[in-house]
């Protein structure tokens, strides 16, 4: 099992060359909780304000093992015009969340309007289920580099792959 490198990983949260100013995190049951709540806090830190979307708004979500995050919105009433980028965990949340069409066409139309989306270790699937990875750069967990080809995405094993607006940090646990 690989462990999180502190030191990888605040070098490689930056999105944007411009600071983004408010971004979503996505969640779900079963999320990651350093996943989650690293970047949630990193991004903080930065002085970028966050906000936790999910299915329904104000439901208390259960990580692994056992974190609860509750979605300050839900996917339906967030508006991506609103934010500068997405951050989707990872752990088997990615899983639960493609299945709600809300959750799915706000990665699609953050992507569309070319603003950073960060995927982290099994997110890919999300990435899958926007039907954005086509002829594009990723990486995941390696359990899912099938469904990542078989999407359309120039798969390469790296720990962290850069394209056009992707930041996927997707290499870092074992979910």
């Amino acid at each position: 099992m690989r462990h999180h490198n502190r030191h990888f990983i605040e070098k490689e949260i930056i999105f944007m060359e411009a600071k983004p100013q408010k971004v979503i995190i996505l969640i779900e049951d079963l999320f990651n909780l350093f996943e989650f709540w690293y970047p949630y806090y990193r991004v903080q830190e930065d002085g970028i304000g966050v906000s936790v979307v999910g299915p329904q708004k104000g439901k208390t979500y259960t990580g692994k093992p056992g974190t609860e995050v509750t979605a300050d919105f839900s996917a339906d009433e967030t508006d991506p015009a609103q934010y500068d980028g997405i951050i989707i965990p990872g752990g088997y949340a990615p899983d639960l969340m493609r299945r709600y069409p809300a959750m799915v066409d706000l990665v699609r139309k953050m992507d569309a309007e070319g603003k950073p989306v960060a995927a982290i270790c099994h997110a890919g699937w999300m990435l899958i289920s926007a039907g954005i990875l086509q002829d594009r750069k990723a990486t995941s967990f390696f359990a899912i580099k099938d469904d990542m080809k078989n999407a359309g995405a120039l798969w390469e094993d790296k720990e962290v792959v850069v394209e056009r607006t992707f930041k996927i940090l997707c290499q870092l646990t074992e979910s």
